[in-house]
């Protein structure tokens, strides 16, 4: 079992900040790096509330001060430069993910392991941006990631032996179990469940059934904690869009088309839990 330093989380949105959190609360070192400084003062608030919050609910986890602790916030990329494990969760946005790996490229010692988080797009491709493509490898978080119980590995082309073990080790270490799968668009997790959600959508939007009746069948039917449009919402409907977009794009396929109900609450700034609505409505 590798043991670790610090670990260096880019991103502070929802997820970033969530994997930074995961990371603190095991008693690891982390480096939480975002280009924005407010976006960094909005992580450590979220932070501080999930972390009473998850508190309340999971025995056990530490008390906020205790997470915070173990947390260094920066808005500068070359924080980076003593840590043992980068996890980079910016958005699905192949320009800047380009752009951001380039800069962790020229900051990272060779031999430290580089995992991109992304819902859709190919790690292969991301390696691609790398002058170290063997050392990058796939993180799929799902949300939110300090409770949620697995993370789904991706293997590239290029990706060694060694930088897997080094995430498989990492997930470990915090307390969570991993699966590992070769490398696709929307890997296993997002590759059907983007279909479901999208397809979800289409029913409200066709009017086959209301948001309600969607949600409450998948739940009373199946047994899931949360219906596919309530799904959505927590992975947030902006990302979801950028999701079947990708998946779209990469497989050419139009059964991934994202649904013009979907759109049209993207545009309207409706994007789920985050902005308190989406397919439902949430108090903030």
């Amino acid at each position: 079992m590798r043991e670790f330093g610090t670990i260096g989380v880019v991103g502070a949105g929802t997820i970033g900040s969530g994997v930074a959190q995961l990371f603190a609360q095991s008693g690891l070192a982390v480096v939480l790096v975002d280009s924005s400084p407010r976006q960094l003062d909005i992580a450590c608030e979220n932070i501080t509330k999930n972390a009473r919050l998850y508190g309340m609910v999971h025995k056990g986890l530490p008390a906020p001060a205790e997470v915070l602790e173990n947390l260094q916030f920066s808005a500068d990329i070359n924080a980076l430069s003593g840590v043992d494990f980068v996890v980079e969760n910016i958005t699905e946005n192949v320009a800047q993910k380009t752009e951001v790996h380039r800069e962790i490229d020229q900051v990272l010692r060779p031999d430290v392991p580089v995992a991109a988080n992304t819902s859709a797009i190919p790690i292969t491709r991301i390696a691609g941006f790398s002058s170290h493509p063997e050392r990058v490898i796939g993180m799929h978080f799902m949300n939110p990631p300090p409770i949620m119980p697995m993370v789904e590995i991706i293997r590239a082309t290029h990706s060694t032996a060694e930088a897997l073990q080094a995430a498989e080790d990492l997930v470990t270490t915090a307390g969570k179990h991993a699966i590992t799968v070769n490398d696709s668009p929307g890997f296993v997790t997002n590759r059907v469940m983007m279909l479901m959600v999208n397809e979800a959508m289409f029913l409200v939007h066709e009017g086959v059934a209301g948001v309600q009746e969607v949600d409450r069948l998948f739940k009373t039917c199946f047994g899931h904690k949360m219906g596919p449009l309530e799904t959505a919402d927590l992975i947030g409907l902006d990302t979801v869009k950028l999701s079947l977009d990708i998946l779209y794009d990469e497989f050419n396929d139009p059964k991934y088309r994202p649904c013009p109900l979907l759109k049209r609450l993207v545009y309207a700034g409706q994007t789920g839990r985050k902005s308190g609505r989406g397919f439902h409505h949430y108090d903030q």
